[in-house]
């Protein structure tokens, strides 16, 4: 639940503000920068995340980098995903940035219908930007977007892709069964089911994942 909810509403704070950012009338070449993070979008998901594991793996170009600059000795190397703490925020960040283009052409498609006069009466009666966005964007956009943070939500809880490309679930522990530290049900389903053929407590946690 911790996982959804976090990675959910990173996606969606941050896709907003970049949207609002975009869509301010300073800002120059909208397009071009639309269609930067659309590109993110077109390439899929399977090969982003296998090229992030990649570059953040024990022997890969992050540590690399690292040990290059002398920032971490010669032998070593940071445990992007064999330390638990580490590996979940690694995975949280690397979902977060997966997810923050659909976020943002979502909420750009709101921003802009957003009646124009809302504002002007707005400005007329004094309302800098921040009272503004808490009072007229804000409530519009989360009015709009809430079956899409919904659907987010429930994505997040299943979102086999992320953990099993990336972390495999690990790292291993013993404190739970057959599940390392980075497992999300559905991925621990899927160790209990396909890997070690418990069907009867796979069972149980697919109607558990069913009911959330």
């Amino acid at each position: 639940i911790i996982w959804a909810v976090s990675a959910t509403f990173s996606c969606y704070i941050l896709g907003m503000l970049l949207a609002i950012l975009i869509n301010r009338e300073g800002t120059r070449y909208k397009k071009f920068w639309r269609f930067i993070f659309v590109i993110s979008v077109a390439v899929p998901q399977f090969v982003t995340l296998l090229t992030m594991r990649t570059i953040f793996n024990t022997n890969g170009p992050v540590n690399g980098m690292l040990r290059n600059i002398g920032i971490i000795g010669p032998t070593e190397a940071i445990p992007f995903f064999t330390d638990s703490t580490l590996a979940k925020i690694t995975i949280i960040c690397i979902n977060v940035w997966i997810g923050v283009p659909f976020s943002m052409l979502t909420t750009t498609g709101i921003l802009q219908n957003i009646p124009k006069d809302l504002y002007e009466a707005a400005k007329v009666d004094g309302a800098n930007a921040i009272v503004t966005f808490f009072k007229i964007t804000l409530p519009y956009m989360l009015f709009i977007t809430t079956p899409y943070l919904i659907t987010s939500f429930v994505g997040n809880i299943n979102n086999f892709n992320v953990i099993f490309l990336l972390s495999g679930g690990g790292p291993e522990s013993l404190e739970y069964y057959y599940a390392g530290k980075t497992d999300l049900l559905v991925t621990w389903l899927y160790k209990l089911t396909i890997t070690n053929k418990d069907y009867n407590l796979g069972a149980v946690i697919g109607i558990i994942v069913f009911i959330i």
